[in-house]
């Protein structure tokens, strides 16, 4: 049957003296806010729970007898005039950072990720990447950056996991309801909905969005699942990661053209781009041809002036996480676009590989990350050592420069505290170290004062909190083992696990094989001596989802259900199904250590175990990602030193061992040694420390701010100089690379005067002297260095230093003589050799071109 529907939507009937709910409920603000949840809750506790704590979905299914009773409940509405009171005060009264003093006045930052974990009643998040993003918008939200968000609205989100009986992860994709979310669909002065236009492949997709207040922040979802669309479009949208080549880039178009096309048409002109992760990479591609459209500028030229304002953020410590794409797939689905923009797919492949290929027909595929890379002017890993690994792993793209002189930083990530913290904890706060914690949440002095909370009244809280997870995992799950289809016993047992008064841990991630969720069941009868302690029981609560297409991710949970049903280790190990920020908010809240084993250095960041600091846990990790750079022993413990081991096999018998050790010898005896008031005190001091400690640094206030004066301002100001009157600059500096590249093949080291001492006394001046030739460049064009340091075991200069030499003079031949003095600091063996690089005032660093000599 060939039927036209016509769309219409069914909302609410809320009496007048209840619409400041629908502006509470349509600012995702009430997320990070207790008193507006407990708002949410009033109106129906038991629809609250069932709607995924949804007031969107609830208030539609809430009775009208009961809004009618709501609205003359004096009780309720002083509450909700509260709470909107606050709403208004919070978008009114913006930070200073809108002030006409800041840099980032008059600017606009547009911030593009794949997902977004806001909260579970916008369920279009998978892992860490969106817990991240979340975070980061709302601290932009509070800070009152001038920032816009971008990503993607799914049709289905990310799964809903199940398991069988014998534990066997299967995968269940739910429908989201726009309509019951609360997001709107932007429309234009005429009513209509706002729409763009890019072509992939054969078709014209139309792309539209839906916006997300999350607090002062609007975040804009793109969406093709409409009727302007054919079906196979409309599928691009339909789930988050969806599987093949052929639709991850389809959906990459979308989020990277679509998006700033349609932050163009709705008349907002950012001049700052930053890409969490690759996948927004072709945004780089389409501001290239507005600037070539815009300025009459060539595509070279472009790419000079739109780099001066992109920032590129890598979450990734392994190639094979990156999205790549072959030259066929690309040409298929944006040739048509590419040509139309006037650009050259050969042009756009070299942007996506790195420097050791220089044929265009040589090119297997390109990489979102290089291509990111190359269209940025900053760069930066999430953690210290991220940062390290990264400048490792991208070193290709600076072909000959020393992986410690790669550029990319690193700012370290952090979580937005006041979304994950526990009501129980945020009371604590307020009343011994003031309101200053929630607005000053970097602040090391304000984070002084958790000393002034009573160790008694900080245990309590905390031990409130466990039996809380703890009522929540006895909820959850019986109503899951008779899912998998269990026995009665088994059913009723569930309602029995867990023990309030027990050392209670928690490992909840991304079931990843390198996250080594069964490492802790290595030796089982040491780990069954350890939790069945009669006078000292242990127990572990385990969560998580594998990728629908890792069978090994699957494996680790089949194997955690095989332990959880032993006899030694029932009612002690427990496993809870289809992880999600709400079960997430349990467990970072509840347990009292968070196990983190990955193999170094595979975590980027993970920040998972900064969400158990503000709520009273402790950490207990391998010194990968984060804690490599917040561990002491006064914070929590580590597993290992530091190493990065080559076989396996050994490095998680050594792991292991270790875990073990620091349990039976460290936390144990320290979570049980209690005196006074049944209440462990040097246990509640080292929850002391690490909360004052580690907090005011690992938050996302802190680091959007170091995103701030690391990266925006500094772009910012970039930006300015280089499309100054009419790009004249980018335009200087891009004819400028071409006449470097033409000329280098002819620039050379040809001669080096060796030291006329083989040993020379520490902290004496060394002369060095050597000829250049520059192959037709200005001296000014090049920078001659000395690169020297103490030589490690396989003669290699380590913790190297460089220093410019001067121009000495010009030879006949028309070679040039530099020359300069070093000094050593050190005893012991050293090296040294001449490094010839361009440099140009309008580059940011010199290995920018990635062009290097070495003599």
């Amino acid at each position: 049957m060939n039927m036209k529907v016509h769309h219409f939507s069914v909302v609410p009937k809320v009496p007048e003296a209840l619409s400041p709910l629908r502006e509470i409920m349509f600012n995702l603000w009430w997320t990070w806010n207790p008193e507006a949840v407990d708002l949410f809750r009033r109106i129906d506790h038991d629809m609250w729970s069932k709607s995924s704590h949804n007031p969107v979905l609830m208030l539609g299914k809430v009775s009208q007898q009961r809004l009618m009773e709501l609205s003359e409940d004096l009780a309720f509405l002083a509450h909700m005039k509260r709470v909107h009171g606050a709403l208004l005060e919070y978008l009114q009264n913006c930070p200073s950072q809108k002030g006409s003093e800041c840099p980032l006045h008059g600017s606009c930052l547009a911030y593009f990720s794949m997902e977004y974990a806001i909260h579970e009643c916008l369920p279009i998040y998978s892992g860490g990447l969106g817990a991240l993003a979340g975070d980061h918008v709302k601290s932009a939200s509070d800070l009152g950056l001038p920032l816009v968000a971008v990503g993607l609205l799914y049709r289905q989100g990310h799964y809903h996991q199940y398991l069988s009986y014998d534990g066997w992860q299967k995968e269940v994709y739910l429908e989201n309801d726009f309509h019951n979310m609360a997001v709107t669909l932007v429309r234009g002065e005429d009513g209509s909905p706002v729409t763009v236009d890019v072509r992939i492949g054969d078709h014209l997709v139309k792309v539209r969005a839906w916006e997300a207040k999350v607090g002062r922040v609007p975040l804009y979802l793109l969406d093709v699942n409409f009727d302007d669309n054919p079906d196979e479009v409309r599928e691009i949208t339909s789930r988050l990661y969806a599987p093949g080549a052929s639709i991850r880039l389809q959906q990459e178009i979308v989020l990277g053209v679509g998006g700033v096309r349609f932050l163009t048409k709705i008349g907002l002109g950012p001049c700052i781009f930053h890409m969490n992760e690759g996948h927004s990479a072709f945004l780089a591609i389409e501001r290239a041809s507005m600037a070539m459209r815009d300025y009459g500028l060539n595509f070279e030229e472009a790419i000079e002036v739109i780099r001066a304002g992109n920032i590129f953020t890598t979450h990734t410590p392994v190639q094979a996480g990156i999205d790549h794409f072959t030259p066929e797939l690309l040409r298929s689905h944006l040739g048509r676009e590419l040509s139309e923009m006037g650009i050259a797919l050969e042009e756009v492949l070299r942007l996506g590989v790195g420097d050791s290929v220089a044929d265009p027909k040589e090119i297997k595929d390109l990489s979102m990350a290089v291509l990111a890379i190359k269209t940025s002017i900053y760069r930066n890993g999430v953690s210290r050592l991220h940062g390290e690994v990264s400048r490792r792993m991208w070193a290709d793209v600076w072909r000959g420069t020393p992986a410690d002189e790669v550029p990319i930083g690193h700012v370290t990530n952090g979580i937005h505290v006041r979304t994950w913290l526990s009501d129980e904890m945020a009371r604590l706060y307020y009343r011994y170290l003031g309101p200053q914690w929630m607005n000053e949440t970097s602040s090391s002095k304000v984070w002084e004062r958790i000393y002034d909370i009573p160790d008694n009244e900080l245990w309590r809280a905390k031990e409130r909190l466990k039996q809380r997870l703890i009522g929540f995992v006895r909820r959850t799950l019986p109503k899951q083992l008779a899912r998998r289809g269990c026995s009665q016993s088994e059913i009723l047992s569930g309602e029995q696990v867990l023990d309030p008064e027990a050392l209670t841990i928690g490992f909840a991630r991304r079931f990843a094989t390198y996250k080594r969720a069964t490492l802790i069941f290595r030796d089982i009868e040491r780990l069954s001596r350890i939790l069945n302690d009669k006078n000292r029981p242990v127990q572990i609560v385990f969560a998580g989802k594998a990728h629908p297409a890792d069978d090994e991710g699957k494996k680790f949970i089949q194997q955690i259900i095989k332990f959880c049903r032993q006899k030694e280790f029932r009612d002690k190990v427990v496993f809870v199904e289809d992880y999600d920020i709400n079960i997430a908010r349990y467990l970072v809240q509840g347990v009292d250590v968070w196990l983190n084993n990955p193999r170094r250095p595979l975590e980027a960041c993970g920040t998972s175990g900064m969400k158990v600091i503000p709520n009273g846990g402790l950490h207990l990790s391998v010194l990968d990602g984060w804690w490599d750079e917040a561990y002491t022993n006064e914070v929590g413990w580590a597993i290992g030193n530091g190493e990065d081991q080559h076989d396996y096999e050994a490095q998680d018998q050594l792991d292991s061992f270790d875990i073990y050790e620091v349990l039976e010898q460290d936390i144990v005896p320290l979570f049980y040694d209690r005196v006074e008031e049944e209440v462990p005190t040097r246990w509640v001091k080292k929850m002391k420390v690490a909360m004052s400690t580690l907090v005011p640094v690992f938050n996302t206030d802190r680091m959007v701010s170091q995103y701030v004066e690391q990266y925006y301002k500094p772009a910012i100001k970039f930006r300015g100089r280089i499309s100054a009157e009419n790009h004249r600059a980018a335009t200087h500096l891009t004819k400028w690379k071409q006449k470097v590249r033409a000329a280098w093949p002819k620039v050379g080291v040809t001669e080096v005067k060796e030291p006329a001492f083989l040993e020379t006394p520490i902290g004496d001046p060394l002369e060095i002297s050597c000829t250049v030739a520059l192959g037709g460049l200005a001296t000014e064009d090049v920078r001659v260095e000395a690169y020297w340091g103490q030589l490690d075991s396989k003669g290699e200069i380590s913790g190297a230093k460089s220093h410019a030499l001067r121009f000495d003079y010009k030879k006949d031949s028309g070679e040039v003589v530099f020359g300069g003095t070093i000094f050593c600091e050190d005893v012991g063996s050293h090296g040294f050799a001449i490094r010839v690089r361009p440099t140009h005032p309008n580059l940011i660093g010199e290995s920018e071109t990635g062009l290097v000599v070495w003599g």
